[in-house]
């Protein structure tokens, strides 16, 4: 039986851009604590509406 080679690589970089500028636009936009965690949450839904067809 052959033994299969398993590659990882991680792209964890581009993740880190995306939080830290969340967190830059939660600042600059002034947005409370609870507001600054819906706007989390609920972005991608409305970013994938816009782009849906």
């Amino acid at each position: 039986m052959e033994k299969q080679r398993i590659r990882i690589e991680q792209h964890g970089g581009l993740g880190l851009i995306w939080f830290a500028g969340w967190l830059f636009t939660i600042g600059f936009l002034q947005l409370t604590f609870w507001k600054g965690l819906w706007a989390l949450i609920v972005w991608p839904y409305y970013i994938g509406v816009h782009f849906t067809p």
